[in-house]
């Protein structure tokens, strides 16, 4: 009636939390309905028993924390989504301070209404849950603020949706001008000047390679480096493999 033509699942070993719901409950939910999957349940519990195994390993490993598989409806009220959720409990194991799980749940919000508001969507869901985790192990609020968090609060991922707290904003920026337009309208070309730097290194054939060199330089280079060691002796300048024929009728 809503109008869904897809649900994703997952099978009941890595389902629900920040997962998605299991493929064996709503196969069974649907069963005798319009909407019967077709699927057998019979097979998919076999092929759950596999996955079981994997998703143990996996706690025990320490890759899979079994937070993340549980159903927290709190997480409606902290509004964060299930990648989020994941990111802020690797962090905060990594800083061996998952005691304070719960407390920057709490802070994501309070975070977010600061910030004017941001969807919690990549990047900025990222941007706001690290600032969160920041406040809460520093003890302070806002006392460590992130490259990241300064660059939304001046205006560089574009206008945010809210009010800013301006407290918070000045803290974080001091007195930088806040921008108000359209931020890449502000970028200088740049493409020509990264041709320039290929032609006077040597390196490249092709716009291609130019902005492949435009966003990872280093990484680039080298790939040009091996590449061109393998390159085939039929290679022109351009990049343009030349179809040699040799004439035997001679």
């Amino acid at each position: 009636q809503a109008g869904v033509d897809i649900v994703d699942t997952a099978l009941s070993p890595l389902a629900n939390g920040t997962s998605q719901p299991s493929t064996e409950a709503l196969v069974a939910t649907l069963q005798g309905t319009p909407r019967d999957t077709g699927l057998d349940l019979m097979k998919l519990s076999e092929i759950a028993a596999h996955f079981r195994k994997v998703a143990d390993k996996l706690k025990a490993e320490g890759i899979l924390d079994p937070k993340v598989l549980n159903v927290d409806t709190k997480t409606l009220i902290y509004q964060v989504p299930g990648g989020m959720l994941s990111n802020l409990l690797s962090q905060l194991k990594q800083a061996n301070a998952e005691d304070k799980y719960y407390e920057v749940l709490a802070e994501v919000p309070r975070v977010r209404e600061d910030f004017g508001y941001p969807p919690l969507v990549t990047p900025t869901s990222q941007i706001v849950g690290t600032q969160a985790v920041l406040n809460v192990l520093s003890g302070e609020r806002y006392k460590m603020i992130t490259k990241e968090s300064k660059g939304l609060l001046r205006g560089e991922y574009g206008r945010l949706p809210g009010k800013v707290n301006e407290e918070v904003r000045k803290k974080a920026i001091g007195d930088d001008k806040v921008i108000t337009c359209r931020p890449a309208d502000l970028l200088k070309p740049e493409l020509t000047e990264y041709a320039k730097e290929m032609r006077d290194k040597g390196i490249g054939k092709s716009e291609e390679d130019v902005l492949s060199y435009a966003l990872f330089p280093q990484v680039a280079e080298k790939f040009f480096a091996a590449r061109d060691k393998k390159t085939p002796s039929n290679i022109d300048e351009n990049g343009v493999r030349q179809l040699i024929v040799e004439d035997l009728s001679v």
